[in-house]
């Protein structure tokens, strides 16, 4: 082993010699064996130098008979090394159990999710894979492997075609195909299709069954509008009549706008917090304020935390906290009543089926009532007025 070794794992000191026999004092400690190397002068009476650790209470006893003053500047080697560590071992064992809590919660199994079953699939899939490990709270390194669990619940379940099996850090996702099971359906009955409601016929589309009406004629409840009756009269086919019937209907419709309305918007002021979320538990980081506001609007941010393709459970989120605050809004008569118009369109429809829709509205009525405008309309509505009557 060279001398440099020896040193690094002995230890060594560097010292600082002060007084007027500085060379005197050197040569002293070797003649008494004592391993000395890179000297150098610092002032004209000031020199440094470095020694063995072992060697140091000796080398006080050489420079108090030379009237030499010795100060240590640094320690080295392993002795010292140790000594530092010692001095944190604290900090050090933090650190080390830190580690060993981040790298437990990343092989915690914080989310399942299972997508494209049935609810009573998903429930049997859920009971299976918690006889698999695979559950929130659950340890991922006692889990199998995704290809081994998808083999697994694939010979476990008939029903299913393919399922996928995807590991997202500390999450599990389960994307199943189900066997398609053909419906069975049965000889449809023979119907007629009659008028649900008065209307006047704009358009229909007949795919089966006998059309008995036109284009702008006046049906009333319970006409029939496509007869499941086709052929001779004398002899007919009986058929389930199908198609649509679109007839022009009408619907009356009241309602009433306040002229001056509060309303919230954004004043402007806001503040910003950061938290640490592990879990569900979120540790408040930066920002911290005991401002409020009566009315609030929250917006989050949430970065989520990875380790290679590990998804942690803890997540760093900023918070944006908006006021709000009450403006009073005052409108003219023209805007009351555009806006008196709209509510009573989405008032008629709401009831209807998608593909309804409104072709024309009249005023028939409006008013002015304790500083609040009061309309009532007629609208004109085109919809499908065909529904099934069976024939007996």
């Amino acid at each position: 082993m060279n001398n440099d070794k020896i040193r690094k794992l002995s230890g060594f000191v560097t010292l600082k010699v002060t007084g007027s026999g500085g060379e005197r004092f050197i040569n002293a400690l070797i003649r008494e064996g004592i391993s000395v190397w890179n000297i150098a002068r610092l002032e004209k009476e000031v020199l440094s130098m470095q020694v063995l650790v072992r060697d140091h209470a000796q080398i006080r006893d050489v420079a108090t008979e030379y009237l030499i003053h010795v100060e240590i500047l640094d320690r080295s080697g392993l002795p010292a090394f140790l000594q530092r560590v010692k001095s944190q071992w604290g900090f050090i064992i933090g650190i080390i159990l830190g580690l060993g809590l981040l790298y437990f919660l990343s092989n915690i199994i914080w989310h399942v999710e299972i997508r494209g079953a049935s609810p009573e699939l998903e429930y049997k899939l859920m009971k299976q894979l918690r006889e698999l490990g695979v559950y929130e709270g659950g340890l991922k390194f006692l889990v199998d492997d995704p290809q081994a669990l998808q083999k697994t619940l694939t010979s476990l379940n008939e029903e299913i075609t393919w399922i996928g099996v995807e590991n997202d850090g500390t999450a599990f996702f389960f994307q199943v195909v189900e066997k398609e099971r053909p419906e069975v359906e049965g000889p449809e009955p023979p119907r007629h299709l009659v008028a649900k409601k008065e209307a006047v016929i704009v358009d229909y589309f007949v795919e089966k069954g006998e059309p008995v009406i036109s284009i702008n004629q006046f049906v009333k409840p319970g006409q029939i509008l496509v007869s499941g009756l086709i052929g001779q009269e004398d002899a007919p086919e009986v058929v389930s009549a199908k198609g649509k019937v679109w007839g022009k209907t009408w619907y009356k419709s009241e309602a009433q706008v306040k002229m001056k309305a509060k309303t919230e918007r954004l004043s402007g002021n806001k503040y910003e917090k950061r938290f640490l979320q592990i879990g569900s538990l979120r540790i408040p980081i930066a920002g911290m304020t005991f401002a409020d506001y009566n009315n609030k609007e929250v917006n989050e941010v949430i970065q989520r935390l990875k380790i290679l393709d590990w998804q942690l459970p803890l997540a760093f989120v900023e918070q944006t906290v908006y006021e709000l605050e009450t403006v009073e809004l005052k409108y003219t008569e023209d805007e009351a009543r555009k806006l008196a118009i709209e509510i009573a369109q989405k008032d008629v429809l709401k009831d209807l089926s998608t593909d309804a829709k409104i072709v024309n509205h009249k005023i028939l009525h409006e008013r002015m009532e304790n500083d609040t405008f009061k309309i009532s309309i007629l609208f004109d509505v085109v919809e499908d007025i065909a529904v099934e009557q069976m024939i007996r």
